[in-house]
């Protein structure tokens, strides 16, 4: 099988996103559609949702009945003609971050958590526009996904996760039939550079086996973690060239620490150099760092800027809103949200958060 590997969020490239302005308003759509599976997960009361004219679904996929362990997804069709467009899945890094909370609802769905977590906002350059757009919350522990044997969270690592999506595909499909045999891409950023490459092997072994067959043409990765030693060592010099921290704590990591070696924290100054790195880290935001951090006081001016500016997004006045892990938190902790992604009875509250 000939998989194309696609760096920095070619997609865009690949499917020809470009801006659009919301359809027109059809919610829900009658075509005549037979009740199934599928139907049970559609979203049709999502609190703050814009009026778009696509379907959405969400809820869980039992990737091991005896020990009840369950993933996540929100899926949603291409917004034109979603039976000739390919179908990607997205998975968020961390690892443990969840891929509703940044990919769906932050990066590039079709929408975006508004600033005081009571709604959303549409967003004009969601890769729904060309793809049927599938995010998973993955391992378990992430987000909505669970476990009810203890043990199995014991289990964790990259062959368990890969292992574990790869299930919930077979099982997905059979909630989505029309899709079992649609073009398949795998995307995601950050540690998905470790997810994606183990998910990709794994179908393509199994792929032998025709009646496991996905078409699986590519996968893209967005500034990925691929090796460990090369990512810390990557943090450090980062931090050191933009002002974190001093020349005498880079000159000591470099001088004492081994992130190649299996035990790179062994020398106390390696460690307390990397830990003086760390502490300058929670000062500041490390994914903005010269942009405030997100406080009380930030929440408040977002909200405010949002009622002078007719709801206007901060992030589309002019640049990053450090708040924006809050919002999400603040919506997916809502028990009307959590009723309508089908994840709670809308009686029992379930604890999400943006990464564990």
């Amino acid at each position: 099988m000939k998989v194309t590997i696609c760096l920095t969020f070619c997609l865009l490239n690949a499917l020809d996103v470009v801006s659009a302005k919301p359809l027109a308003t059809r919610w829900p759509r009658d075509d005549g559609l037979n009740l199934s599976s599928e139907n049970e997960d559609l979203v049709t009361n999502l609190p703050g949702q814009p009026n778009v004219d696509f379907r959405h679904y969400a809820g869980y996929v039992t990737v091991n009945e005896h020990n009840g362990r369950a993933l996540f997804y929100w899926f949603y069709e291409a917004m034109t003609r979603p039976q000739e467009k390919p179908l990607v899945l997205w998975l968020n890094g961390g690892p443990g971050c969840s891929s509703v909370g940044y990919g769906a609802t932050q990066e590039i769905g079709p929408f975006l958590v508004d600033t005081d977590g009571r709604g959303l906002q549409f967003n004009p350059y969601a890769w729904n526009k060309e793809a049927n757009m599938l995010f998973l919350e993955s391992p378990i522990g992430v987000g909505f996904s669970y476990s009810n044997t203890t043990n199995d969270y014991e289990m964790l690592g990259d062959d368990f996760t890969a292992n574990d999506s790869y299930t919930f595909l077979h099982k997905w499909f059979l909630k989505f039939p029309s899709y079992r045999r649609r073009t398949f891409y795998i995307a995601g950023e950050s540690y998905a550079g470790r997810y994606i490459p183990e998910l990709t092997e794994l179908i393509h072994d199994r792929n032998k086996d025709p009646s496991l067959y996905i078409d699986l043409k590519g996968i893209l990765l967005g500034n990925p973690e691929t090796s460990t030693a090369e990512d810390w060592q990557g943090l450090v010099d980062y931090a050191w060239s933009h002002a974190v921290v001093s020349d005498e704590t880079h000159k000591i990591i470099l001088r004492t620490c081994d992130f190649n070696s299996s035990d790179p924290w062994s020398s106390d100054e390696c460690s307390d150099a990397v830990a003086e790195v760390l502490k300058q880290y929670k000062e500041i935001d490390i994914y903005s760092i010269y942009t405030s951090v997100c406080s009380s006081n930030s929440l408040e001016s977002s909200q405010l800027l949002m009622k002078r500016t007719s709801k206007m997004m901060p992030r589309i006045m002019g640049g990053y809103d450090p708040c924006l892990d809050n919002y999400a938190k603040a919506f997916y902790n809502r028990l009307d949200v959590q009723k309508a992604l089908h994840v709670s009875d809308g009686h029992l509250l379930r604890n999400w958060s943006i990464c564990k």
